[in-house]
């Protein structure tokens, strides 16, 4: 893949000329990443030469430690909605090949996590699960459950992506139960009735273990997206205390017996309900069946997440979903995106980020009926073999092409005008992804134990320094 190459006239990067006022140490070599607002850069390196420090020209310091950690970062990516899919799948081969190869290869974007529906999202043509019956059936030893529906396009498209990286992760998350365990009868709306609640359970695993017959390992799941949030075609109301029952009573001892590994997520909801998550952990015959939470940010603010580390700081924070809507901003985007999800949840401690809806066409479907979203903007645009990157394309790309699974959270300080986060890769590079968030261009000065670097990052900005 080759990044668009752009004439970069807003002075992204300058270097410090030896004819200034100096310190007695030069800066080490690097190389920086630059995707500007105006799109005049997107992704485009940029080799920073060794250089002579002169402190009197830099606005901002950012010092990065790397003897205080974090959080281990699972991935960056996106949802592989069953829409997303089914144009991939429909792709001449060749050009799939190559948009896949560009999406996951660890030397390209390098995507390294996934989230799938468990049955269908909004994004699907039309609302289903695994054992849809008729009207006033109901099958409690989940017989006729079947994965038919994923193996037209989902399965063989997660069968070539594992081809290209075979440590992608993947996430599982349910927008309904069958229809036939819920007290509306509806895929919309309604909750789970209690007396399916150790069927529903047993349906989690019945997925588990056929996506593994598929070669497809699922490393966790979600017990309901968006719980609060009934409106979705397909979707579901599960209050805290319900969740909390399930995994307490059925779904962890389950997953127990079975002797099943996939982790287990509370929430998958917004960052202005951080008690949700908290009251269920609280209960220590729930929380041991529990790996962490997960959010989105449609309501709330990001910080929020803290309070739910800090109340239980033994379990993981994972960013799950958030969209971008069509026709989409790029400078909006990029900056809202950026500055909350890409730096802000990894520094409340989040283990992923991830985009919503990876593809779609232009007129952003398929999506279902009576609560389907209809503006949702894939990070591709995909219109038979054409490609068109949209902006979540590179709010991800910004941090997944460099800070691979494994990475490692390390300390830095952050500014006002420059919202930062720094890892540590299992390479052993350093990477500190910047964003400018000020109105004119800004010298930064990146220090680590005895080098620095400096840089200028135009307004707007966004920057990936890799040392």
């Amino acid at each position: 893949m080759k990044f668009n190459q752009y004439p970069y006239l807003l002075f992204s990067l300058f270097c410090i000329f030896q004819s200034c006022k100096t310190s007695e140490k030069k800066t080490e070599t690097a190389e920086i990443w630059i995707t500007s607002l105006d799109k005049t850069a997107l992704l485009e390196k940029r080799e920073i030469p060794s250089q002579t420090l002169d402190t009197t020209l830099v606005d901002e310091t950012i010092v990065v430690n790397d003897s205080i950690t974090y959080q281990t970062m699972d991935g960056f990516g996106y949802t592989l909605t069953g829409g997303s899919a089914m144009h991939i799948h429909t792709m001449s081969d060749s050009a799939r090949a190559e948009l896949l190869n560009e999406l996951f290869a660890k030397d390209e974007l390098g995507v390294s996590y996934l989230r799938l529906s468990i049955g269908a999202s909004d994004l699907d043509a039309a609302p289903f699960s695994y054992d849809d019956l008729p009207k006033g059936e109901t099958d409690e030893n989940l017989e006729k459950f079947s994965l038919a529906q994923d193996t037209l396009h989902l399965v063989p498209v997660l069968k070539e992506i594992l081809s290209i990286n075979p440590d992608i992760k993947i996430l599982g998350s349910p927008w309904s139960p069958p229809v036939w365990m819920k007290d509306n009868g509806d895929t919309r709306g309604g909750s789970l009735l209690p007396e399916y609640y150790e069927v529903y359970a047993a349906y989690f695993i019945k997925y588990i273990k056929a996506m593994h017959a598929e070669g497809i390992t699922i490393d966790a799941v979600t017990i309901q997206n968006e719980p609060l949030h009934p409106g979705n075609n397909p979707s579901l109301l599960m209050k805290a205390p319900q969740q909390g029952e399930f995994i307490k009573n059925h779904l962890g001892p389950a997953f127990q017996k079975e002797g099943i590994k996939t982790k287990i997520l509370l929430y998958d909801h917004n960052a202005d309900r951080p008690d949700y998550p908290i009251s269920i952990l609280n209960d220590p015959e729930t929380a041991k069946y529990v790996d962490g939470s997960a959010f989105h940010l449609y309501g709330g603010e990001i910080d929020a997440l803290m309070q739910v580390h800090d109340a239980h700081p033994d379990k993981n924070l994972y960013f799950t979903e958030q969209w971008v809507g069509a026709p989409g901003n790029f400078a909006q985007e990029m900056a809202w995106h950026t500055e909350n999800l890409i730096i802000g949840a990894t520094r409340n401690w989040c283990k992923t980020v991830l985009e919503w809806n990876l593809a779609a066409d232009k007129n952003q479907e398929p999506h279902t009926d009576r609560g389907g979203c209809d503006r949702c903007l894939g990070a591709v645009t995909l219109e038979g073999d054409t490609v068109t990157r949209e902006p979540a394309y590179y709010i991800i790309g910004q941090a997944s092409k460099f800070v691979p699974a494994g990475s490692l959270r390390i300390d830095s300080n952050a500014t006002s005008d420059i919202p930062n986060v720094a890892f540590k890769t299992p390479e052993g590079k350093t990477v500190v992804i910047l964003q400018n968030t000020s109105n004119e261009t800004k010298t930064v000065e990146v220090k680590r134990k005895d080098s620095n670097v400096l840089v200028a990052l135009a307004a707007g900005d966004v920057g990936t320094l890799v040392l």
